[in-house]
């Protein structure tokens, strides 16, 4: 089984991209983890799109979401909201309609950011989700404020690293349900 790691921080130091190798560590045995790239991702534009088709970076990113079996999204808060570059990625791989790569993927939703530890970004990642309706786990809610859970940029704090393990599971079990 391979799982999708998404992160909405473009840093090369991103808490949520750590969060993400957090959690590569805690798959069941047969299960792995890759995490996509979105640095090279242009800017959606529907007349590029029509003109050009999809940039080699983008279709890198959809073969990439296609292959998955399930996707995990770490997001921080950017304005009480998801980050751009996150925004922008999904909108070129919800492209397609019935071919989009997206449709009906089982999904976990976790992220790191201020003292509130990116809940708003996460309520409207899973409303931007809906778009192509995927299957997005519920419970638990990986919420971990940056301040507490993070010691020289690695998950540390057993309290979250157990939310995470508890997330990764119930992901694998909604993709193999």
């Amino acid at each position: 089984m391979n799982i999708l790691g998404i992160a909405g921080s473009l840093r090369r130091a991103s808490t949520n991209r750590a969060l993400l190798r957090a959690a590569g560590e805690m798959l069941p045995d047969g299960v792995q983890l890759t995490i996509a790239d979105l640095s090279d991702i242009p800017i959606y534009n529907w007349d590029d799109e029509q003109e050009f088709g999809y940039p080699e970076s983008v279709q890198r990113f959809r073969d990439e979401v296609a292959a998955a079996d399930a996707l995990l999204f770490a997001t921080p808060e950017y304005n009480n909201s998801i980050p751009g570059a996150l925004k922008n990625a999904f909108d070129w791989a919800s492209r397609g309609g019935a071919e989009s790569p997206l449709n009906h993927k089982p999904a976990a939703i976790m992220g790191a950011a201020g003292r509130l530890g990116s809940v708003r970004a996460q309520m409207h990642l899973r409303t931007v989700l809906m778009h192509n309706d995927l299957k997005v786990v519920q419970s638990p809610e990986v919420l971990i404020p940056v301040s507490d859970g993070f010691t020289d940029g690695e998950l540390t704090h057993e309290r979250y690293r157990d939310q995470v393990q508890r997330l990764v599971t119930a992901l694998v079990d909604l993709a193999t349900s």
